[in-house]
This record gives C-alpha cells, structure tokens and sequence, in this order.
C-alpha cells in the first residue's frame, strides 16, 4: 500500500515543488521509502508502505526494463504471480519480484485491456512513453482513491488523497455547494461531488487516458450490473453455499500472500467470522492473529462476541476499548480528506493504530452486507413492499406513534426510529424510501440550519437524485438487488471504503477485504434474490456456506454494527468540541449558530437524539478549519529541494 501523485503538464514544466509537497502529504500511506521520477511532460511522486518484494529494487515510480514505461501504484495486485508466469511465457523479462512491474508489463502486452485481467485494489498511474500517453486506473470495488484535477492545457494534477492534491496551486480552495448539500444528507460525498469546486474522483471500474491534444478519455472497463442482469443457475442452494465458500477461500488465500506480518480484523459477526475461518482454513499452520474494539457503552461493544470466535479458531487474539477522545478526533477527521461523519469510523482509526503495532496487513470483512443483503435498510425494503397497499397517512401516523411512545435512545439505532423511518419512506417510492433510510438532514432540515441566502441553493442539491441513475442500470431487477447494486455503487465506494482506507493507512496498516475480490462479487450479483434476503433472513446463502464452520451462536447473531456512542459522546466529552467549532469562522460562513446550538440542546435535554446529525456538523467544523492549510516553512523548503535535484536525474528529453 503506498500515496502516488502526479503532475502532467503538456505547455509547461510540470510544477515540482507542488509535487514533492504533494507527495509529502502522502508520508502516512507510505513511510519505507520516497521517490521521483521526471520524464518530460509527467512528475510522478510515491511513498512506499513495504508489504510484498520489500528490498529498494521495488520502490517506486518504478520503469520496465526498456525505461520506456513507468508506473506510480497504490494497492496490490493479487493475482501477480499468475500473471507474471504467464507474461514470462510470452516473453516478458523482469528486474523486481513485486506486483507493480507485472502491471507494467501487463499493459505492454496487452494495453488499457490488462485492467481486466488484474485481480487486485489499486489505483495507479502509468506513463507509456512511446505512446506519450499517461493512464490513469482504479480498481473494480474502488478500494483504493484517487483525486485528480484536469489542467487547461489538457493535462492533469492527480494524488491518492485530496490533502495532498491541495497542495497543487491550480487545485481550488472553494468549497461546492452541491457537494457540501450532498454531505449533510449523508455525512459524507458521492463519487460524482467532490467538496472542492473542479476536483474530480475517479470512478471504481474506470481508467482516464490523456494524450497531447485531445480531452482526457474516460472508459469503465468492468460493469457489475451486467452480472445482476445474468443470473447463475445452480441445482440446488447447496451447490452454491458449496461454490461461495470455495470462492471466499481462494480470496482470502489471494489476500494472504506477503513478505509481512498480517492478521485479520474481528468483530464477532458472520463477515469477519468467516474470513477468519478461511485463514484458519487455508492459511499457515499455528492460526491468525485477530483484532477488535469495543468501547465502554455495552449496547455498542461487541469484545464478547470476538473474544468467542478468536476461542473457537484459536487466534492470537487482541484488543481494547475505544473511550471519547477529543484530543484525537481532530488528527482523525483529517486523515477523511474530505468531510467525513461515518462515526465506526473513530474505531477503526483507533483498531488500525492498535493493530499496526503487531502486524502490516489485516483482512476485513468489509463488502459482505452490500453484497449479500446485510443491513436492515433491505429489511424494510422488503416490509415496504408487503404493507405497501396499507394508506400512507395510517403507516406515518404509527411511526409518529412509535416515536412519541417512548424518549429518544442514545442507544444504536432504536426500533422507534427505524420504525420512524420506515413510515417516512412510506410517503415517497420504493427507490426513494431506501435512500432515505440513511438520510441525515432533510431538505427542510436543511433549510433551517443555513443561512437565508444559502438555504435554498444547497437544500434543493439532491444526492438521491443525484445518484438515482444507479438504479436504473439495473432496471427490471428484483428490488433487492436494484437495492444492493445502488448500495454498492454509493455507501460502499464513498462511505464504507473510504473509512477503511483513510482510518487504516493513517497508521501505514493495509487493508485488505476478501469479499471485494471481483469473482465474489460478480457470484452475488448473480445469485436469485430470494437466495440473499430470504423473507426477512439476511445473507441468507452467506450464511448457509458457513454452516459448518462458524458455531451456531455466531450464525443466529443479530448484526449490530461498528458505530461509535457519539450521541453519549456529544452529550458529555465531545460537547465543549461543538460548541467551539460552531462559534468558528467557517461554520458561520455557511450556518446560523442558533440553530446549531438549539440542535445541541434538545439533544443534551433528551427531547431527541441528534447525535449523527451533531456529529456530522462536528467534523464539517473540523474540515473548513483545516480549508485553508499552511505553507511549508524554510527547513521544509530545503528538503523539498534537495528531493527535487533527485528526482530530475535521468530525465528524459
């Protein structure tokens, strides 16, 4: 796992101090080594997190053996060895035992093609000088991120992280009301909306091309709704719980190839469970190593459940418990780049930093509830369907009922508000009402917290429908998977992963997430419907393919998720925080105060729970503090030049 950055620019010198900087912000992705490369038009900077072929001859930005072509890659191919063999055969020689060269010669032999070939999270940048022709990649599930700014003479400013983008001096600092509208619906940004006006990201499953002369070409070279279109046929659910736990076995043996220690995040439940018990299964005698975190608050903590799967498989277990941490949460958002109010995301920091002290890689769990249909959002879904003849206003007035019947919990998620936002999606169609299941802030919420000049414009910026073209690829669908596919083209890609990047590789940890292995994914979207949300069953052949592996205890276990206490949180430690970052000049800019604090107080009164709505503003403060950033100062400006006489050796012509 590593940060690249890069600079293309086809009328000028690329700027590299910008890039160096660049790079630099990258330093906690990639701590074993730096380096650059000059080659005419292209900078390319990288920080190095070691993992497989760990000696100098693999750091990057790493050439083939002609120096024709160069690569900067984030990520790890799994599949590598396969592909080098085969390369080999075709004739292809190589210097390096890594991933990042077989890329390189993967795309000689078979040009932007390859991408379908690799097996793998990534996210690179390859320059193909004969063709003076810069590629840019990301992996299927995107994993992995990538920032990118298109420069007015056709070229591109790119980097594995928004922080480190900013450093470029054409990136803009102004923030995209369309975006900023999107995160407070969400307490987070889609694909398609970057916080900062003129950023782009690039898309899971899509390559830029840029050449002299012409517009960046955009291509997706994978497309799962085609899978969701083309169902599998199997004799019998038993065939294919067999086939799904052969398959998560062979990504989860992928996922064990390193030249470090590695282990394996826990939480208790059937996702995490499961890959332990393929490590177990597959992997080297003597048993995993495993992680978990839990925290003070018992409704929230899961050690118990992890604790008696780590007993059961015999791993080297460890763990702790997460407590409020004003002092860290600052350091924590500022690893999101772009705001970020996901609130697992606060213990996964803290696991990650836990973890990093024992091994390099931990496999995670992650992507199995998109998949299979995990959450409770498919649940209702499903309840939507069977009481949809029953007449809204009496379905909204039983959630009305179920929220009046009892005070607000500062519990995770309460049956009142789930049954609360079952009715509220009862007023609006069944695409819809399952977006809304996660919304923060309505548009009328919305309308009251921010200022009268800009309530409207940034009310009326609608994610939803905004992201309502998801749904459409896979029209005609059973709604499940129309409901998983939107789920993995959004909450997985712009919450759910960005979390485990940004958390772990804060601490220079590799994540990595078997279920994302491209074969599970594409097995799951082919399956019937019924055969993932079986009535009211979730992941129900997941669970099947687990039947004789994980004990019945951990099969029958509600989910109950990784979120953090913060509505306890907000109400106690994290309350002087808030009330700080509301009196600050970037919130004002955007906000009335009042509102604000009216929103703390009826939450301190226990006349509602605002605790993810809070939270959200929370780090939003946070994040416009942090707009502005610092210039390097003269020792800074010292190292800065003596990388850049460095990185113009060899430069080509």
């Amino acid at each position: 796992m590593c940060g690249i950055a890069g600079v293309l620019s086809w009328e000028s010198p690329p700027d590299l101090q910008a890039l160096v900087r660049m790079t630099r912000r990258l330093a906690h992705r990639g701590p074993d080594a730096e380096g650059f490369a000059v080659r005419g038009p292209l900078a390319l900077g990288h920080r190095r997190l070691a993992v497989i072929d760990v000696g100098a001859e693999s750091n990057q930005p790493l050439s083939d053996t002609s120096g024709q072509y160069w690569i900067c890659l984030n990520g790890e191919i799994y599949n590598y060895r396969e592909l080098r063999d085969e390369l080999a055969g075709l004739g292809a020689s190589f210097k390096t035992r890594g991933d990042s060269e077989v890329v390189i010669e993967a795309y000689k032999r078979w040009g932007i093609d390859c991408l379908e070939r690799l097996n793998g999270m990534f996210a690179f940048g390859l320059w193909d000088e004969r063709q003076r022709r810069l590629v840019l990649a990301r992996d299927r599930a995107g994993e992995k991120p990538l920032y990118y700014q298109p420069l007015s003479d056709g070229g591109v400013a790119f980097a594995s992280e928004l922080t480190a983008l900013r450093e470029h001096p054409l990136v803009s600092r102004k923030v995209s009301p369309r975006a900023l509208s999107h995160y407070l619906s969400l307490n987070y940004t889609l694909s398609n909306a970057c916080i900062l006006e003129g950023v782009r990201k690039l898309e899971a499953a899509h390559a830029l091309v840029f050449e002299r002369g012409l517009p960046g070409r955009s291509l997706r070279y994978w497309d799962l709704a085609a899978c969701y279109r083309d169902k599998a046929r199997f004799r019998s659910e038993a065939e294919a719980a067999e086939a799904l736990r052969a398959l998560i076995d062979d990504a989860v043996r992928l996922r064990l190839v390193a030249d470090v220690p590695l282990g394996a995040f826990l939480s208790g439940g059937v996702d995490s469970s499961a890959i332990v018990a393929a490590i177990s299964h597959v992997g080297p005698p003597g048993g995993p190593e495993t992680f978990s975190a839990g925290f003070e608050e018992d409704s929230y903590s899961e050690l118990a459940e992890a604790r008696f799967v780590a007993r059961h498989f015999e791993t080297r277990h460890h763990e702790l418990t997460v407590a409020p941490a004003p002092h860290r949460l600052h350091e924590m958002l500022s690893h999101c780049d772009e705001p970020f109010a996901d609130s697992s995301a606060i213990p996964v920091f803290f696991l990650a930093e836990f973890t990093r002290r024992h091994v390099t890689v931990s496999l995670s769990g992650d992507g199995a509830d998109e998949l299979f249909a995990g959450y409770e959002t498919y649940v209702a879904d499903r309840l939507r369907g069977w009481v949809d003849w029953v007449p809204r206003p009496g379905l909204q007035l039983a959630g009305w009922l179920a929220r009046s019947a009892a005070p607000p919990s500062r519990d995770k998620l309460p049956w009142e508000e789930k049954l609360r936002r079952l009715g509220t999606g009862l007023a609006h169609g069944p695409r819809r009402a399952h977006a809304l299941w996660r919304e923060i802030f309505s548009p009328a919420e919305k309308r009251t917290l921010l200022r009268p000049e800009l309530g409207r414009e940034l009310a009326d910026a609608d994610p939803i429908a905004d992201s309502a073209h998801h749904f459409s690829e896979v029209e005609g669908c059973d709604f499940v998977d129309q409901a998983t596919y939107f789920d993995v083209k959004t909450w997985l890609v712009d919450d759910i992963l960005v979390k485990l990047d940004r958390q772990t590789m804060a601490h220079a940890l590799e994540a990595r997430t078997p279920f994302l292995d491209h074969r599970v994914m594409e097995f799951a979207a082919r399956l019937p419907a019924d055969w993932k949300l079986r009535g009211l069953r979730r992941k129900h052949l997941l669970l099947r393919s687990q039947a004789t592996r994980l004990p019945a205890q951990v099969l029958r276990r509600a989910k109950r998720g990784f979120n953090a206490p913060v509505s306890h949180w907000l109400a106690g430690a994290l309350e002087p925080t808030f009330r700080d970052i509301v009196a600050g000049e970037g919130m004002r800019e955007w906000f009335e105060p009042t509102a604000l604090l009216w929103l703390l107080e009826e939450h301190r009164a226990q006349r509602a729970d605002h605790g993810l709505k809070l939270y959200g503003l929370l780090a939003l403060g946070l994040w416009l503090e942090r707009l502005d950033g610092r210039q390097p100062e003269a020792e800074e400006e010292q190292r800065i030049a003596a990388a850049l006489e460095t990185a113009t050796v060899g430069q080509a012509g």
